[in-house]
């Protein structure tokens, strides 16, 4: 009796294997087909082989990788902070000569070491170039004899090292030495201080980085970069807190708004001209993201705490140049993300010009309009996104405008006219936009059933007040006939249905009896005339009798 094939172990298995093999090849050879050579079957290793290769590896890595870039590390902060030292007793150039020295017997064994400890070479050579930064930095600082008193050449040998060290990130295709160095760029930045020494340096290191970006398609540093340039631009106009300076704002001067919106430019360019077969995948609408929030609210934060600057016209420049840019997405690739990101915050500063220009609360009824260029620059673009964002600020700048406006003046009739006006921009342009349902429009027009009245009722006398309620029904009724559209009819019913409410329980306790008599007469006229007119719509449309239905009627 055969064995199970559960109770058969691997090398009975390959037995069979190796059996039935020589039996195809007697068959073959019997029918004298040409056999082709095969390799015997390799052994399979077993669990505990695997096992015991794999915890073979994961010490190899530890040992060989883990513990030398820690070793590194451990050496190069020693070194580090032992330039540091005053050495008051010294000449002033020594600990730098010490630095140089060591740098160069790094870079020797690190060239050394090239073939036969290829990590530990690799490490060594980041080791040393950090250490050639800290002992070229050393030369005027950490000692109240500096070996160079001149700010601007230990400032340009600070540059030439940091450069040297990016051509060698380069020649290496090394992110980690890259992203090191850069962040060396960007203290040799705040070192310096001064204005244009600091803005022309940040540009520099965001064109680098955009550069790197785009050569090696590294998104990671592409972020990176984006967070130190707009921090270190950050820390400089709070006056360099984390170099023993006094925490202030607002004194640095106007010309770093540009440059802000400069660094916003030069980011874009890494998503714009990105290669063609990278999609706007996740870490492209990341670094999106990161590049117009990090720059817009750096650039909002400025101009809040800046003196003597015109806000307005600060922050239309803004909207026009994030709104530009969300064009330029638009017409060069239809990138749904990056126009939305882009649009919403040109929107957004756009807004932040109305608010600091107007007085409250007459900039709420520019917000109001301001969703107009909304809605139709959406529908161009084909973006719900924006199209739903639009309609929930609408919404609160609404609820914000009652909250805060006091009296509600005859201004507020504007938002209901502008949720018209919306929601016939969505109705012209829905195949434009592609809705599948009409909730947007529906909502629009729920906006104006409910603004229009509440408008009304604030802006005219209270005994006008149900009269203009039924204009308003009139005109949701010319208009249903105008543009054959079934939801006006249903707004002139509800709206007529509204003032019916109005008239019973308002005015007939609170107006003067004249008024109550005009009232009750003209909407019990306007009641009239509706229902002959539906009577005879429904005369129009039912089906007519024919000639032996109406003599049956007529006996």
């Amino acid at each position: 009796m055969g064995e199970s094939p559960e109770n058969l172990s691997n090398e009975q298995i390959l037995q069979h294997l190796r059996e039935l093999e020589s039996r195809i090849a007697r068959i073959e050879a019997h029918l004298e087909i040409p056999q082709s050579t095969s390799e015997e079957l390799p052994e399979s290793p077993s669990a505990p082989t695997i096992a015991a290769e794999d915890d073979e590896e994961l010490e190899l890595q530890v040992g060989q990788n883990w513990f030398a870039k820690a070793g590194i590390v451990g050496l190069a902060l020693g070194i580090a902070f032992l330039l540091t030292l005053p050495y008051d007793s010294l000449p002033s150039y020594l600990p730098s000569l010490f630095g140089f020295v060591l740098v160069g017997g790094i870079f020797f064994l690190s060239r050394y070491w090239k073939e036969s400890f290829e990590q530990i070479s690799r490490y060594l050579l980041g080791g040393g170039l950090l250490l050639l930064y800290f002992a070229t930095l050393r030369l005027s600082h950490f000692t109240s004899a500096p070996a160079i008193t001149n700010p601007g050449i230990e400032l340009a040998l600070l540059l030439v090292v940091v450069a040297y060290n990016l051509s060698v990130s380069f020649r290496r295709k090394s992110i980690y030495l890259t992203a090191s160095h850069l962040a060396l760029g960007y203290l040799t930045a705040l070192i310096g201080g001064q204005t244009f020494f600091v803005l022309a340096v940040l540009t520099a290191l965001s064109v680098t980085v955009v550069f790197f970006t785009l050569k090696f398609r590294w998104n990671s540093l592409l972020a990176t970069g984006i967070i130190l340039t707009f921090m270190t631009h950050f820390l400089w106009t709070a006056n360099n807190p984390f170099f023993g300076n006094t925490l202030q704002f607002g004194a640095s001067p106007q010309i770093h708004l540009a440059f802000i919106l400069l660094y916003t430019v030069i980011f874009t360019g890494a998503a714009l001209f990105r290669s063609r077969d990278i999609p706007e995948n996740f870490p492209v609408i990341l670094n999106t993201v990161l590049t117009a929030l990090f720059g817009y609210s750096l650039f909002g934060l400025s101009t809040l705490v800046a003196q003597g600057i015109s806000i307005p016209a600060w922050h239309v420049a803004a909207s026009a140049l994030f709104l530009v840019l969300s064009i330029v997405f638009w017409i060069r690739e239809h990138s749904v993300y990056a126009t939305f990101v882009y649009a919403i915050i040109g929107y957004t500063a756009l807004s932040a010009a109305i608010v600091a220009q107007f007085p409250q609360p007459d900039f709420f009824v520019w917000l109001c309009w301001q969703s107009i260029i909304v809605v139709s620059t959406a529908v161009w673009y084909r973006s719900r996104f924006i199209i739903v964002a639009n309609f929930v600020i609408y919404l609160i700048v609404f609820i914000a405008y009652l909250s805060t406006a006091g009296a509600v003046g005859s201004v507020s009739v504007s938002f209901g006219i502008v949720a018209l006006l919306s929601a016939r921009i969505l109705n012209w342009q829905r195949d434009r936009l592609e809705l599948r349902t009409e909730l947007m429009r529906n909502a629009y027009l729920a906006s104006a059933l409910l603004f229009l009245p509440y408008a009304l009722y604030n802006s005219v006398a209270p005994h006008f007040v149900s009269v203009s309620w039924l204009i308003l029904a009139a005109f949701y009724y010319v208009a249903s006939r105008a543009l054959r559209s079934r939801k006006y009819r249903w707004m002139a019913l509800l709206t007529t249905l509204l003032t019916i409410l109005y008239v019973f329980i308002v005015d007939l306790t609170t107006v003067d009896s004249v008024v109550r008599i005009v009232s009750f007469l003209v909407v019990g006229s306007v009641l009239l005339t509706i229902s002959m007119i539906y009577s005879r719509k429904r005369q129009k449309t039912s089906p007519k009798p024919n000639a032996d239905e109406s003599t049956q009627r007529t006996i």
